[in-house]
């Protein structure tokens, strides 16, 4: 607040006490309601607006067993809550709260998959080792949607072993995309790397191959709808 940002901090060390007759459900079609109220936390020096979701538990019984009730009201949600300086309705607040939630999952990959590995305590060593290893992780982001996007329209999306290879993580890509098995040859002076036809992976790794070969081709593929979308352009 000295500083002058605005914030949406998920809360986890108070209970705000929210007006029962508050509580709103901006979209019909889901049972997700939201509250928001000013609430001065134990030891905070003033109040501040805390907002919160609330979403329907889905209780199951046996079916041959008689319906339990909840002693509680509370008992039949799941809430969250959070602490904000922002205006706007609450259900607003918490979209836009929830549009940082892949970023995190991003930022958690990257370090495991070499942030963390500071390797010296020299600042210019640990920043080039940084560019390098964002480099590497972004080529296999790229990698990834590349991927997914070369096997459209070629085999069946159920018959594909790079279904939905964009919600794996880099780790678990690279174990699709690479551990296949084949060896290189040279013949006529020119280097090959040969695929086993009983391989079931094989398919889709030529696949991938044919697509970036055609992109390569084309001058500024990433402009090109037919090619891929913006969204894959590197």
């Amino acid at each position: 607040m000295e500083a002058g940002f605005k914030f949406i901090i998920a809360n986890r060390g108070c209970t705000p006490i929210f007006d029962p007759d508050n509580w709103y459900q901006p979209f019909k079609r889901n049972c997700i309601e939201y509250n928001s109220c000013i609430y001065q936390p134990g030891g905070w020096q003033q109040p501040c607006r805390f907002v919160v979701m609330r979403i329907v538990k889905e209780l199951k019984q046996p079916s041959n067993q008689p319906q339990q009730c909840v002693l509680f009201e509370d008992d039949k949600y799941t809430y969250r809550i959070f602490c904000t300086d922002l205006a706007g309705a609450a259900h607003q607040v918490i979209a836009e709260y929830d549009k940082r939630a892949d970023v995190e999952n991003l930022v958690g990959e990257a370090k495991r998959e070499g942030l963390d590995m500071i390797p010296s305590a020299k600042f210019k060593s640990n920043y080039a080792f940084f560019q390098i290893v964002m480099l590497a992780y972004n080529i296999w982001r790229y990698m990834k949607m590349i991927a997914q996007k070369s096997i459209c329209g070629n085999r069946p999306a159920s018959d594909s072993i790079l279904k939905r290879i964009m919600t794996n993580t880099v780790r678990i890509a690279r174990l699709k995309l690479l551990f296949i098995a084949a060896k290189v040859v040279n013949h006529s002076g020119r280097d090959k790397v040969k695929y086993s036809i009983h391989d079931s992976r094989t398919p889709e790794m030529l696949y991938l191959l044919q697509f970036l070969d055609k992109a390569c081709c084309s001058p500024r593929p990433w402009h090109k709808q037919s090619i891929w979308s913006p969204r894959f352009a590197i």
